[in-house]
């Protein structure tokens, strides 16, 4: 038997992660791990309590903010990071896996919390049509190392 490595066992659930999400525009999986282990996940939506945007709005979507973004989603690597520090769990130093590269929104936060590392599965400029992406970018630059997922997804399930 051949051991899956933990690059793949984490983006893998990522991606099945990202199923989760009720947003319509795009489903986003996050995994934060630290020493091969699994600190937090998350994936993209609305704040706990609110509402679920494929509910209260199946046509459109939520509605806009000021620069065309979701004015109630909460990004993957944002739900993993915040649910891990309210579960008082230290992220410094820890690997960030998500299936869409950070925003330089996330990006800034990533850094501030001293995450050291983010591989992603998809890009995020390819996504939305801009010629680099910024928040890898920005990452880069202070320091910490992203890189676009090489792996095999082997063991993602399917949508039915």
């Amino acid at each position: 038997m051949q051991r899956p490595a933990f690059d793949d066992i984490y983006m893998e659930l990522a991606v099945n992660l990202a199923k989760r999400s009720h947003c319509i525009k795009r489903h986003v999986g996050a995994v934060l791990t630290k020493d091969t282990r699994i600190i937090s996940i998350g994936y993209n939506g609305p704040p706990a309590g609110t509402h679920n945007c494929d509910v209260e709005y199946p046509e459109v979507g939520c509605p806009r903010d000021s620069k065309g973004g979701c004015s109630l989603a909460i990004h993957a690597e944002q739900n993993a990071i915040l649910y891990a520090v309210k579960n008082k769990t230290a992220v410094e130093g820890a690997t960030l896996y998500v299936t869409l590269s950070p925003c330089l929104s996330c990006a800034r936060i990533i850094f501030s919390m001293g995450i050291l590392k983010v591989i992603y599965l998809n890009s995020y400029a390819e996504h939305k049509g801009l010629s680099n992406d910024e928040g890898v970018d920005f990452l880069r630059k202070f320091g910490v190392a992203c890189e676009k997922y090489s792996g095999t997804l082997t063991n993602v399930t399917h949508m039915i």
